[in-house]
């Protein structure tokens, strides 16, 4: 699901033939071995067994399956009360970038005006004018990304993995596995949205390029360095119940900078889960 990373439902970009790799900001003190050794295992990123086996390509598409048989009287209603209270169609398909950086067409439940491409920036925010208010709850319930089980049966995606992104937002190279519906960073930052409404709309990519996508790039090449099937069920577990169950929006990381927000930053209760990943090793 793409739970919580979301880029605006655009049809124009700048596809590049080579992505651009997100770098992780480079604290005071790091040496520059280290710097060097973190940037190529974003380029050339390993992969467990299990995420390259034909057990979880089986997985897949018994999950995939299931869902699609279940959910699909639902699934037509949904499409239904999409194309009648907004015009435009009922789902919405976009390119983006999968396994080993081909091309594939996303499929979701269109959330956005049909002209959202046109009339803002690639992010999407709290309060985005652009979100319909039938996409609202589709996207609180994650519902709109429901068609992408149908990617998974075609073997365009998995259950488990990087969210799949577009082209100008790529970070991870050469990915030897499926993006997925849900993913380790894709939990880490299921209030994204929130977190990107405190920032100022002329700094949000700039924002977004320097201190997010490097951050889930990291936390997503750890996980599917050790992903397990037991792993991938806990995870599966996870996003259910935050679907299902609020969540506080979290601060900004620690290195991103004050310039940055369009409001002064209130002080954390608790570390998110997005710090408690960044301070990991």
């Amino acid at each position: 699901m793409q739970l919580f990373s979301r880029a605006s439902e655009s049809n124009s970009f700048s596809a590049s033939p080579f992505p651009v790799t997100a770098l992780r900001p480079v604290p005071h003190g790091v040496s520059d071995y280290e710097v060097r050794r973190q940037n190529t295992r974003l380029e050339n990123p390993s992969a467990s067994a299990w995420c390259l086996s034909k057990s979880r390509r089986a997985f897949d598409l018994s999950i995939s399956l299931m869902v699609l048989a279940v959910f699909a009287v639902p699934m037509l209603a949904i499409a239904l009360c999409v194309r009648l209270t907004s015009r435009g169609p009922a789902f919405f398909g976009q390119n983006r970038v999968g396994r080993e950086g081909r091309l594939f067409r996303v499929y979701k439940f269109r959330s956005m005006t049909w002209d959202a491409s046109y009339s803002g920036p690639g992010l999407t925010r709290d309060g985005d004018c652009r979100i319909t208010a039938m996409g609202r709850w589709l996207r609180k319930l994650k519902l709109d990304e429901l068609p992408q089980f149908y990617n998974v049966l075609r073997g365009e995606m998995s259950i488990v993995g990087p969210r799949p992104k577009l082209p100008r937002y790529t970070g991870i190279v050469n990915m030897p596995y499926r993006p997925g519906i849900t993913g380790a960073a894709t939990l880490a930052f299921r209030r994204e949205e929130g977190l990107l409404s405190r920032i100022h709309p002329s700094l949000l990519e700039d924002y977004y390029s320097q201190h997010i996508r490097p951050l889930k790039t990291r936390i997503d090449v750890r996980y599917m360095c050790r992903a397990t099937f037991w792993s991938d069920l806990r995870l599966i577990g996870a996003t259910f119940l935050a679907c299902l169950t609020p969540s506080p929006v979290p601060p900004a990381p620690r290195h991103a900078s004050t310039r940055f927000l369009a409001y002064p930053q209130k002080p954390a209760q608790q570390v998110s889960a997005a710090e408690s990943f960044e301070t990991a090793n």
